[in-house]
């Protein structure tokens, strides 16, 4: 798992030991630790515990966060995608995962609060994950991801999907997984994000990415959601405590209304600054933590066309070629690749596929998910 190397976050100050039981934390609220106890779930009793699949103790307790849960995040693991879809296998990948995080990224235990095989088979990652997931009320603080370690339920997903995409086994529990997810923690379909959507990284990889809309729309179904209670947009809600692809497209669209930014990916305090600033001169709510809230996105994105150029096609363009699009350049200049990339990810999301960068395609385009791609 090369990029997963972060504890909380690289923002993150402990203000006093895990050997005191309490931490502060910036952004994130912190209950006082108990040590951690793995135990089999009555409720979900299909998720192998710790205890289980033999997981080590954790270095110090485990902590729980006082934040709300308000998305979950997908992950590949970067390891092989192999043919074993054996319940011995997925034991041995929480072993071989768990030590990685600790011994080579020296972290206090596994990073993820579950796995998923290629087999099938779902697993406890971060010891109390199960717990916190029986009850629903606040999760355990995991490394899964910078600035959304306690407030986001990361799930790792067995092998590597940069070209190739996972299995069906996989899938299947992926979904049963995140339907239990979203029920206990009372979160939606459309609350489902991507690794990449929060950090600079090839992960979940760009074949897995293109199933989101399948995953969503699925996830959709198993809690048998009508589709006129699905939003017409969820945006990836960045904020000062995140990094990476998204905020960059930002600050290129930021830089293009005259704020002195460097499109460089890095929610520094100058943005903090200029997002203050957009969104008193909009009549949007000034969020303390710079938060892009769906409000900020929709008065921020502009529609591109044919023969657009400048900042916002550099956005557009950047973010297309991370999505896999490699014959995209960011040239500033809308051109036939750039359409014709524009035009793809409108069919993958069920929008009307005529090239128009309207605010349902950036958010697409960006992570989010549109009421056109829930589709069951």
């Amino acid at each position: 798992m090369s990029a997963h190397r972060h504890e909380v976050g690289r923002r993150t100050l402990f203000k006093a030991g895990l050997g005191t039981g309490i931490a502060a934390v910036v952004g994130t609220e912190l209950f006082a630790a108990v040590p951690a106890g793995a135990a089999p779930s009555a409720t979900f009793p299909w998720i192998i515990d710790c205890d289980t699949w033999g997981a080590r103790p954790p270095r110090g307790a485990i902590q729980i966060t006082g934040n709300v849960t308000n998305k979950i995040i997908l992950h590949h693991m970067a390891f092989p995608n192999v043919t074993d879809y054996s319940r011995d296998q997925a034991i041995q990948l929480a072993r071989d995962c768990q030590n990685l995080h600790m011994d080579v990224n020296g972290w206090a235990d596994t990073g993820q609060h579950f796995t998923v095989s290629r087999g099938g088979y779902v697993l406890e990652g971060r010891h109390r994950s199960l717990e916190t997931l029986d009850t629903g009320a606040h999760q355990v603080i995991s490394a899964h991801c910078p600035g959304e370690n306690g407030n986001a339920i990361g799930i790792e997903n067995e092998g590597t999907y940069i070209t190739e995409t996972p299995p069906d086994a996989l899938l299947d529990a992926l979904v049963r997984l995140c339907a239990a997810v979203c029920q206990q923690f009372r979160l939606q379909p459309w609350d489902i994000f991507g690794h990449g959507d929060f950090y600079t990284t090839e992960c979940p990889g760009t074949a897995f990415y293109r199933l989101f809309p399948m995953v969503r729309s699925r996830v959709a179904a198993a809690l048998a959601t009508q589709q006129p209670d699905i939003p017409a947009r969820r945006w990836p809600d960045i904020w000062r405590f995140v990094d990476g692809p998204v905020v960059k497209v930002a600050q290129y669209l930021l830089a293009d209304l005259g704020y002195p930014l460097t499109p460089n990916g890095d929610f520094g305090y100058d943005m903090n600054a200029a997002v203050a600033d957009f969104q008193a001169n909009h009549g949007i709510r000034v969020d303390p933590d710079a938060t892009f809230d769906a409000a900020t996105w929709e008065a921020l994105v502009p529609t591109l066309a044919k023969d657009a150029n400048g900042l916002p096609a550099n956005a557009l363009q950047y973010l297309l070629g991370r999505k896999g699009y490699d014959d995209v350049t960011v040239s500033g200049e809308f051109d036939h690749s750039t359409m014709k990339a524009v035009q793809d990810m409108q069919r993958l999301h069920g929008l009307v596929p005529n090239g128009k960068v309207d605010v349902d395609t950036w958010c697409a385009i960006v992570g989010g998910s549109v009421r056109s791609a829930f589709q069951y």
